[in-house]
């Protein structure tokens, strides 16, 4: 693939994110950190008085240098422990920006394992948003959620039920859009729709038709769906029935 269309896809993506974060943003326990824009690892690990390295580890990242805004990140020891680590290395590791600067997370009375690290703490239960064949699945780079071919019109509904907090077209890449927000933790998002049948503020309920398959900004008809827990892409097959 072109770098030019690499790159372009991870500006829609990160789009989309700064999108869902904002809708759905929840405060973290005490002991994590949730990723802003403009965040490197280095500085998250400096001014939480860590090494780039113990935070790596905290947190099983695979990719230091890939940290997504909206992610949350254990900043103290697992079992609580305040000790620090002294000096901070900033060199090699931990460079990759999450695309301002750092803030402290506001304290909050919720357990830290209210926080994900490599899994979500809580789940949720999910409904197939549309009749169809999954053409792609969730790898969590270039694939943020599922995409579900069907013919044009087949109707797409709501995962769960919630409130619908985007309705609308802005994003490049994804179409005619709905952004779900189920509770404080979960999103989903549905692009590529042919025509949205739901507004913004309004409430459905678990199965409800909310739009209908398209293929805007796309070259085929489908429904890309996409599972957000607190900010974070994470798999939705994962929640979803078997089939």
């Amino acid at each position: 693939m072109p770098d030019t269309t690499r790159m372009m896809k991870r500006l829609v993506c990160a789009s989309l994110l700064a999108v869902l974060v904002a809708c759905g943003s929840a405060p973290v326990g005490p002991g994590f950190y949730r990723v802003e824009r403009g965040d490197t690892l280095s500085k998250i690990a400096r001014s939480n008085r860590q090494s780039v390295q113990s935070i790596v580890r905290w947190n099983n990242l695979t990719n230091p240098d890939s940290i997504e805004v909206g992610q949350v990140l254990r900043v103290v020891p697992p079992g609580g422990s305040s000790s620090t680590s002294g000096a901070v290395r900033s060199g090699g590791n931990g460079g990759g920006s999450a695309s301002s600067s750092p803030r402290a997370a506001p304290p909050t009375s919720a357990s830290a394992d209210s926080a994900p690290s490599a899994a979500p703490a809580s789940a949720i239960s999910l409904v197939w948003p549309a009749d169809g064949t999954v053409i792609r699945r969730f790898d969590g780079n270039n694939s943020k959620g599922i995409d579900i071919s069907a013919a044009a019109g087949t109707p797409v509904i709501a995962a769960a039920p919630g409130t619908v907090v985007y309705a609308g077209n802005g994003l490049r890449g994804y179409g005619n859009l709905l952004i779900l927000k189920h509770n404080a933790e979960y999103l989903t998002a549905y692009a590529h729709n042919r025509v949205l049948l739901v507004k913004e503020g309004q409430t459905v309920t678990r199965g409800e038709k909310i739009a209908e398959m398209g293929d805007t900004d796309t070259d085929r008809v489908m429904l890309h769906f996409e599972l957000r827990y607190q900010g974070r892409s994470i798999d939705p097959s994962r929640s979803l029935p078997p089939r």
